[in-house]
């Protein structure tokens, strides 16, 4: 964009190249592009007040050895905190609840932030279901377990189920329902 503004522009009567007069209207829409085109618009006047800041906590920190507080900035800068904090903040990256935070290297698992989110609803609860119905599981004969796996787990019909295990779809269904009866007697004793 910036190229075809500088060449809308350009006049032969300058003493000057193309090449030459068309760079700083490239680089000024390129740092337009960053500037206005991000994931969340933030103001020039916020950012450039964010950079300075940023610089005086860095000559600070050369000079006295720490950064300024929110409280020693407002004196210095004579603006108000919350101010600041705009400022401070409007920089940061934005972070997708879908970016992975956490890797384990051994096993090669990540961990989402959404995963990390409350759902209001009463973890333990949730464990100790979970690790009820596991022993349930584990308590069922092999082809009980293996019917149970495949419905529910890997969400299989019955007639799916059935051509597996090379049974009738009625067959998967009354042992599914025996065995679902039998694991709501177990739980509720």
């Amino acid at each position: 964009m910036g190229f075809i503004k500088a060449i809308k522009r350009f006049d032969t009567n300058y003493d000057v190249k193309l090449s030459t007069y068309a760079v700083p209207y490239m680089i000024g829409e390129i740092k337009r592009y960053i500037r206005d085109d991000g994931p969340i618009k933030v103001s020039r006047s916020i950012k450039e007040l964010g950079m300075k800041i940023r610089e005086l906590q860095k000559e600070n920190l050369n000079k006295k050895g720490k950064e300024l507080t929110i409280e020693e900035l407002e004196k210095e800068l004579k603006i108000s905190k919350e101010d600041i904090s705009l400022a401070l903040e409007a920089n940061n990256t934005v972070e997708s609840i879908d970016n992975s935070f956490y890797r384990d290297n051994k096993e090669g698992n990540s961990i989402n932030l959404i995963e990390k989110i409350s759902t209001n609803k009463n973890e333990e609860e949730l464990i100790t279901n979970k690790l009820a119905i596991k022993q349930l599981i584990e308590g069922l004969k092999d082809r009980e377990k293996e019917i149970i796996l495949l419905r529910f787990y890997k969400d299989k019909t019955q007639s799916q189920v059935a051509k597996i295990l090379g049974i009738t779809q009625v067959q998967v269904s009354r042992i599914e329902r025996r065995i679902l009866e039998n694991m709501k007697m177990k739980l509720i004793s």
